[in-house]
């Protein structure tokens, strides 16, 4: 697929790390310009293989596990540390700041796709951290003499995956529940029809968000999101399934439309109206990603019954009496039932 303004694909992005040990692949403003306050990358782990403890200075980190087991370790503000198992389904919050690592605890391979709350994301690795110190200093901060320091090789890049020696550590209270998992593929949906549904990691469902939230949204052919835009947030959207129709206009007036695929990146800013429809009678799921905590929609349907048949009229240039019948809305419904056939799209 070749790149747009507003997409490009994750699968097949900007290589960060690949070995046996499994690969990173990004998409940050260095791969898509368009990009402000989100980015993205995709995750896989080997088992036995180590994403290496590391932080991010200028931005939370949103995780949703694809495949896979893993064991999150985070350690935050005042000491603060928790370590609990994620599986297929299941999400992460790790704020900015705060050390982490991701450890496979599987048989197969794990994979993730990150959000983060920056489009160019900032990492520290703790490795790297440790290189930039000297023998002495080391020695001080542990109480131990600085040639113990002397005979451990130091960098400060540090690596960016580990394999771990032996079976993996996994504390007793990894089970338990934890501020910084959100099980969003076991949620009742929120927005359940017969056509499509959303689950919702948002504030209001998990406390711990600030910054960021997700939605896990699937539609099949009979339905489609409705179009709308969304005042205060911009979105981010990775194909996890599915093939899709999404329609942006700008606001010099142009319209893009392009076709999405398993694996492709979009991101439509603050406030642009746009929408997705399935193509190809192929239920779509994406995880969608906004920043801010309670994303909100301003949609077609509400619209129109926030204004009188005569503004509507002059608004579109017919005679009050030509006006279409639109239904009365109060609340938008997110999702709504296709009672036409897709419309055209050159997808050469």
């Amino acid at each position: 697929m070749a790149d747009g303004i507003h997409y490009t694909s994750l699968i097949n992005g900007h290589t960060l790390f690949k070995s046996e040990l499994g690969g990173v692949t990004r998409v940050s403003a260095k791969e898509l310009p368009i990009l402000n306050r989100l980015s993205i990358k995709r995750l896989v782990l080997a088992a036995g293989s180590i994403r290496a403890p590391h932080w991010h200075a200028n931005c939370a980190e949103l995780g949703y596990c694809v495949s896979g087991r893993a064991l999150v370790s985070i350690l935050g503000n005042g000491s603060t540390f928790s370590a609990f198992q994620v599986g297929a389904g299941q999400m992460f919050l790790v704020e900015s700041g705060a050390l982490h690592a991701i450890e496979n605890i599987g048989d197969g391979e794990a994979e993730f796709i990150l959000a983060f709350r920056h489009e160019q994301p900032e990492d520290f690795s703790l490795a790297g951290a440790f290189g930039a110190m000297t023998d002495a200093v080391l020695g001080n901060a542990y109480g131990m003499p600085a040639a113990i320091f002397a005979a451990i090789p130091r960098t400060t890049d540090g690596a960016y995956l580990l394999r771990r020696e032996g079976p993996p550590l996994v504390p007793a209270s990894a089970d338990l529940g934890n501020s910084h998992k959100f099980d969003v593929e076991r949620q009742s949906a929120p927005v359940e029809l017969g056509y499509g549904s959303a689950r919702l990691a948002r504030d209001q469902f998990w406390p711990a968000l600030k910054d960021i939230s997700m939605y896990s949204l699937r539609i099949t052919a009979d339905g489609m999101r409705e179009p709308h835009w969304h005042p205060e947030t911009a979105e981010m959207g990775y194909v996890q399934s599915g093939h899709a129709k999404m329609t942006v206009q700008n606001p010099d007036g142009s319209i893009d439309s392009w076709e999405l695929a398993p694996g492709d990146v979009y991101f439509i800013p603050r406030a642009y109206p746009h929408h997705i429809e399935v193509l190809d009678n192929d239920e779509i799921h994406f995880l969608i990603f906004f920043d801010q905590p309670t994303p909100g929609d301003v949609g077609f349907r509400a619209s129109t019954s926030a204004f009188s048949a005569p503004v509507l009229a002059a608004m579109l240039g017919v005679p009050v009496g030509r006006l279409p019948q639109f239904p009365r809305t109060v609340a938008d419904p997110l999702i709504v039932q296709r009672v036409n056939p897709e419309g055209h799209f050159d997808r050469g």
